[in-house]
């Protein structure tokens, strides 16, 4: 198991080096450090880079894919935009909302199951590999019972991403009987 999750690790990690991102090779022969920078009409392509990256960790733990959900979105938006403001990356609101709250606020009608956060300059996918690495919060990406996923973020002047990432678990509907 341990095996398979490195070499998920590493292609993950691969598959953030085909990003648009330059590399610059400084004087002493290494790479300079680059700022990522996300475009005005980026928000698509990176929400389903990281959905097809999760759901193909998902696909090789044996549990099932996940969706994007418009109401985590636009909890995962606003809380990225809140640790930004805070300037520090926590789970807590401004407010003193929690990740249920917000999701609840947010109309999604699921269980919200769990929450990654990152304040970095890194990648979504350099992001991704980085929750992977650590053990609360690969236990959220891998959480079997999470149907849906929101994912979003806030990118200051200076290049600092604040990543949000929420999964939870679509309500079940009943069919009443008449």
């Amino acid at each position: 198991m341990t095996r398979l999750f490195v070499m998920l690790l590493i292609s993950t990690l691969g598959l953030a080096a085909c990003t648009s991102t330059p590399v610059v090779i400084g004087a002493d022969g290494k790479p300079l450090p680059s700022v990522y920078k996300i475009g005005k009409n980026d928000d698509a392509k990176i929400q389903y880079r990281m959905l097809d990256s999760v759901n193909a960790l998902r696909a090789a733990a044996g549990t099932t894919p996940v969706n994007l959900n418009a109401s985590l979105n636009a909890a995962a938006a606003t809380h990225a935009r809140d640790m930004k403001n805070q300037n520090r990356p926590w789970h807590f609101g401004s407010d003193g909302s929690s990740p249920i709250d917000r999701v609840a606020r947010s109309g999604y009608a699921g269980m919200m199951l769990g929450e990654n956060i990152s304040e970095t300059y890194e990648t979504e996918l350099e992001t991704l590999g980085a929750w992977m690495e650590q053990v609360d919060t690969r236990e959220i990406i891998l959480d079997s019972r999470a149907t849906d996923l929101g994912f979003a973020w806030f990118q200051e002047e200076n290049g600092k991403i604040w990543w949000t990432l929420l999964l939870g678990e679509a309500a079940i509907a009943t069919a009443s009987l008449e």
